[in-house]
């Protein structure tokens, strides 16, 4: 059996394997090594004109779960039990505006790009958010655009969390408004500068963690080829 072959099939049975876990054994951490691997699977993450238009809360602190859990219907099995609990963050209009500190600096010192271009990067980044995908029609819809960007670390840590054989569980049943002002109570949003996308807690299934069949389409029913 060749090498691909075994990496097809680890990759298979890791999304055969990932589950949403409704509570964890609280009993059973996950070390700091594999949690950095997953960490480090959402910083690696691509990004629209790599933009990285996000940020994660890693929330250890019992007393700081308790109040999320007063106003997160969907995670009241998760935030007692889950070894760790991710809030993932978006960033605003205040930084993804292509004219903004925050884009300037991530051409300049993040992306590296020489000054002799950056402006004309910028300006181009400027073009794809106003006259390609009217990113910069409002507020709401500059948000959107940066929130669909953290689904893209979102699922790469799930997927990473698989293969290392870690649970999770994703989580958007929680009131954003009530969230928000919490975490604004706490100065974590940065004055406006970041909103809550969504959540995700890892951890290891309880013994007693129902397993229900996993329900998918056929791939005929949701792929059609263009020859």
């Amino acid at each position: 059996m060749t090498q691909k072959v075994v990496k097809r099939q680890e990759i298979l049975e890791a999304f055969n394997f990932r589950r949403a876990i409704k509570a964890f054994d609280p009993t059973k951490k996950i070390t700091d090594e594999d949690f950095n691997v997953i960490l480090e699977a959402a910083r690696l993450s691509p990004s629209s004109v790599g933009m990285e238009p996000w940020k994660f809360l890693v929330v250890q602190n019992q007393e700081f779960r308790e109040k999320l859990k007063e106003i997160s219907p969907g995670a009241q099995g998760h935030l007692p039990t889950a070894s760790h609990f991710v809030i993932i963050l978006s960033r605003t209009i205040k930084d993804t505006r292509y004219d903004s500190e925050y884009v300037k600096n991530q051409v300049l010192n993040v992306l590296g790009v020489p000054d002799e271009i950056s402006d004309q990067m910028i300006e181009s980044i400027g073009n794809f958010q106003v006259n390609q995908q009217n990113v910069l029609e409002s507020e709401q819809k500059a948000l959107d655009w940066a929130k669909r960007q953290t689904y893209l670390p979102f699922a790469n840590m799930m997927t990473v969390a698989a293969l290392l054989g870690i649970d999770s569980c994703p989580i958007e049943g929680f009131y954003i408004d009530k969230v928000e002002k919490l975490l604004a109570e706490e100065n974590l949003l940065e004055d406006g500068h970041l909103a809550v996308s969504a959540m995700v807690a890892f951890g290891y299934r309880a013994a007693n963690e129902p397993k229900f069949p996993r329900g998918r389409k056929d791939m005929k029913e949701i792929v059609q080829w263009i020859n």
